[in-house]
């Protein structure tokens, strides 16, 4: 009788388990994108008040982290490239961790927004590496779940920060206050960011390369242990088969450059511009209006600083549990399935918030909603986090970790994410005067680009369910 060989015995229900705790080691990137950038939502009002910002000046403030991730990601994947995907994840956890005790210790604004830039540079990194790490090491069948895993690190962070921030404002009785060794509540928001960048830190010392990345290096004894470590083959020739799949997509005659992803008439290859488009839409609908500033919007309709902050709470705790809810969907459905349904839905409620706060009174930090339009306007909100939970939030980073080529695949998810945080940057930084302007406008503007973004995926939107990546065309 032959006895199995133990590096293939009941390879699958072992392989799954390792490769789904691997997928979340590398998704914990994600969770300190959601927790860095979500964080400052509580410390808005006294940050203004601590350094007598304007509206301008205090859009500027929270936003400026997105800069200092769009110039992240933009050079995550040369980095990820040259020097692998794990070295990039680790040295993107020592400038979160940096930037998170900078910015909390910081005493004047200007050195807060260095600091945030430089935690802003380390999750740019992440948002990158995270996805292409994901998708590379990830059996095709269940790929678009483990790559939905990186927003729900996501969604995860932004409750985490959130509820962190709640904790700590109440605590020191208000986020203006004092807490521990005389320093605000507001600022020890920032600090406590530094505990998942050094969880993070670690754990990508226990991740073993992509194996996508170690056949680009001709590391390739070692990329086939990766795959016998991570994938449900069944026997050897499988996993050489595999191999040489990978050998072949790459092509690697030369290192990847920028000009490997320019074609055509419009610059880029199409496939780079639909990414890019993706990761533009994601962001102009408005959804981190929500994560940003949603303390300071209901403070400002009539609800105490404590009731807001649990509203925001439970905001990202819907956020969550439809994050799981896409997970169960999009190997089944389809990603453009959910697109298209997302689109849909944020297109009808926020034109509903729109309208709520066109009955507003007041301007300015004074406007409230009468009667019933503040309810209406909170449970407008809330199905407006859910239909982007269930389908923009996931599925685009799904997206962008599968819809490239091999040899491209990197540098232009760095081109597609540096597009988003700069739209991200647009989009939080314009919203504080706008606000002052017209909420109805802003909300109305968010809902135009809904439109866009549902009538671009029905028209440029290719699936990807089930395609295996080194069959994904150019």
């Amino acid at each position: 009788m032959n006895t199995p060989s133990p590096t293939l015995a009941d390879p699958s229900r072992h392989t799954s388990l390792r490769v789904v705790l691997i997928a979340a080691a590398a998704a914990l990137g994600g969770f300190l994108f959601g927790f860095d950038t979500a964080v400052i939502n509580g410390a808005v009002d006294s940050l203004r008040a601590a350094f007598g910002l304007s509206a301008a000046l205090t859009g500027f403030a929270v936003s400026i982290a997105l800069l200092g991730s769009a110039l992240g990601a933009w050079y995550a994947g040369r980095l990820a490239d040259r020097f692998g995907r794990v070295r990039t994840m680790q040295v993107a956890a020592i400038l979160l961790a940096a930037g998170a005790v900078g910015a909390g210790l910081a005493g004047s604004v200007a050195w807060l927004m260095a600091w945030r830039v430089i935690a802003g540079i380390g999750v740019g990194m992440a948002s990158v590496v995270a996805p292409a790490y994901i998708a590379e090491i990830s059996p095709a069948s269940i790929r678009g779940r483990l790559g939905s895993m990186q927003q729900l690190a996501i969604v995860l962070g932004i409750f985490v920060a959130l509820l962190s921030d709640a904790a700590l404002a109440h605590a020191a009785g208000g986020a203006a206050n004092t807490l521990w060794f005389g320093v605000g509540a507001w600022r020890w928001m920032f600090i406590v960011g530094v505990i998942p960048a050094l969880i993070y830190g670690g754990l990508a010392f226990s991740v073993p390369e992509s194996p996508r990345h170690l056949v680009a290096g001709g590391r390739n004894e070692e990329a086939l242990g990766v795959l016998r470590r991570v994938l449900a083959l069944g026997s050897e020739a499988a996993f050489q088969k595999k191999l040489s799949d990978i050998q072949i997509s790459l092509r690697r005659e030369h290192k990847p450059r920028w000009r490997d992803l320019i074609g055509g008439r419009g610059g880029f290859l199409p496939i780079v511009w639909v990414g890019i488009v993706l990761s533009v839409f994601q962001q102009f609908v408005g959804i981190n209006v929500i994560f940003y500033y949603s303390t300071t919007l209901w403070n400002s309709v009539g609800f105490s600083e404590s009731n807001s902050f649990m509203l925001t709470v439970i905001t990202s705790i819907v956020n969550v549990l439809v994050t799981l809810v896409a997970i169960a969907l999009i190997d089944r459905i389809g990603r453009k399935a959910l697109l298209v349904i997302g689109s849909s839905g944020m297109l009808v409620t926020l034109a509903v918030m729109a309208v709520c706060f066109a009955q507003a009174t007041g301007s300015g930090t004074t406007v409230s909603l009468p009667g019933a339009w503040g309810p209406v306007a909170l449970v407008a909100a809330n199905l407006y986090v859910v239909f982007f939970g269930v389908s923009w939030g996931p599925v685009v980073w799904v997206l962008l970790g599968e819809m490239f080529p091999n040899r491209i695949r990197a540098m232009a998810l760095a081109v597609a994410a540096a597009a988003q945080w700069l739209a991200n940057f647009a989009i939080t930084s314009s919203f504080p005067p706008m606000a002052q302007f017209s909420l109805p406008f802003s909300y109305g503007l968010y809902a135009f680009f809904a439109l866009l973004s549902l009538l671009f995926v029905l028209r440029f939107v290719r699936e990807t369910r089930g395609v295996e990546l080194e069959d994904m065309p150019g």
